[in-house]
């Protein structure tokens, strides 16, 4: 199987991160590797992250922030640094393993198989033979969002927020973190607007056709989330904020510049 990284944004988790997991699954799969991103915490995980690097530093790594600026930017300096490592796939998944990490090698396989896909995104569905526990007021509040957001990037999607994305190593998906984030709650959804506008201005594939949901077989609501239910209001103010930026007929400029033989690439293909 194909190298990947997955990038873990790390805040106070000292009693959360479940190391042994981690340990583990490197040892099933030594193709696999993860970058921490200490964003700045307060407690012992910095501690905790360096003792793991020393432990084994062929599949872990740390990035330390000098102060906390929020999952987004944590993710997206991660994301950075995982992008330009020279693996075929890199990912970020949430630190308190609410998706298992023996899920990764499925979302490899995905990309693995269909070369037309760029990224491929957990999606929380709750079928019969799959242990999906997610709180009730969390699940209605978090459907309500995802359709708003669907309606806004104009993309049939189920669930923009679950945790667990892996991306095809590509310069259109390192452009996608090239800036920082104007959200920080949603900025999953950024990511997809960002990918439009990669389509509106640089002719790049439509995400009808390169990304791919994939349903989780286990997911689960892990005690001291620091998403709160009042977050999902702000969430709607922030997917304002993304259609004015990225998404309004209007717009003139993107979001970035891709580089010259990208572009060139990119309108070739659409031509």
């Amino acid at each position: 199987m194909s190298p990947a990284i997955i990038v873990v944004p790390c805040y106070n988790e000292e009693k959360r991160l479940e190391i042994l997991q981690f340990r583990k699954h490197v040892m099933r799969h030594p193709e696999h590797s993860f970058l921490f991103v200490n964003d700045g915490s307060s407690d012992r995980t910095a501690l905790i992250l360096d003792d793991l690097h020393a432990a084994d530093p062929d599949h872990f790594d740390v990035l330390h922030l000098s102060h906390n600026q929020g999952k987004a930017e944590a993710v997206r300096q991660g994301m950075q640094q995982a992008l330009q490592s020279g693996v075929e796939y890199a990912g970020f998944w949430d630190a308190d393993l609410a998706t298992p990490l023996e899920s990764i090698p499925d979302f490899v396989v995905q990309l693995e198989q269909m070369p037309e896909r760029s990224m491929v995104l957990g999606a929380r569905v709750k079928l019969l033979g799959r242990q999906i526990e997610r709180k009730q007021l969390r699940h209605y509040l978090g459907r309500i969002f995802a359709t708003s957001a669907s309606t806004v990037l104009r993309l049939p999607i189920y669930d923009t927020q679950c945790g667990a994305k892996l991306f095809r190593v590509t310069r259109e998906n390192q452009s996608l973190f090239a800036t920082r984030f104007l959200t920080n709650w949603i900025f999953d959804v950024e990511l997809l607007a960002r990918s439009r506008q990669l389509e509106r201005f640089f002719g790049c594939p439509r995400l009808e056709d390169t990304v791919y949901e994939l349903p989780l077989t286990s997911w689960r609501d892990v005690a001291g989330s620091k998403v709160k239910p009042h977050d999902f209001f702000k969430a709607f103010f922030e997917l304002c904020t993304i259609y004015w930026r990225y998404l309004r007929p209007s717009l003139k400029s993107p979001f970035t510049q891709l580089p010259a033989q990208v572009e060139t690439q990119s309108k070739r293909k659409a031509a």
